[in-house]
């Protein structure tokens, strides 16, 4: 049984939705579609909107466990900086690379979200840009 199976199969919540979107790399886009910002200028912008509107109730499940994992991930990435004053202590040695790391496993997550929505992954995941068509 997947793991995923427990978790809701409702459309998403208009804040999943924005998680969703900031998760995946991409910006958000105010109270709505309008002017020349409008996410239908973007392939794959619209691709994001089309399948979070239309997913089948297990994707839906599936999308909703990706978010709990990437909840978790993103609140360690600050927590990581409580770390950050000590170097060795005794025989305990601080992982340099901590706040690097727990980003980069974030990062990674967020894309493997994009993956499985079939889209390229946003700016902020270091994408090249926006297609515009």
């Amino acid at each position: 049984m997947s793991a995923s199976a427990s978790l809701a199969t409702t459309p998403l919540a208009d804040a999943e939705r924005v998680d969703v979107r900031r998760f995946c790399g991409y910006p958000a886009y105010g109270p709505g579609a309008s002017g020349f910002q409008s996410w239908r200028f973007f392939q794959a912008y619209g691709m994001l909107e089309f399948r979070l509107t239309n997913m089948a109730p297990s994707e839906l499940q599936v999308v909703r466990q990706y978010l709990a994992n990437l909840y978790m991930l993103e609140a360690a990435v600050p927590a990581a900086g409580a770390n950050l004053d000590t170097d060795q202590a005794a025989v305990w040695r601080h992982n340099k690379n901590e706040v690097a790391d727990r980003a980069a496993l974030f990062d990674q997550w967020g894309r493997r979200l994009c993956g499985f929505l079939g889209i390229p992954p946003g700016q902020s995941l270091g994408a090249p840009g926006a297609i515009i068509i």
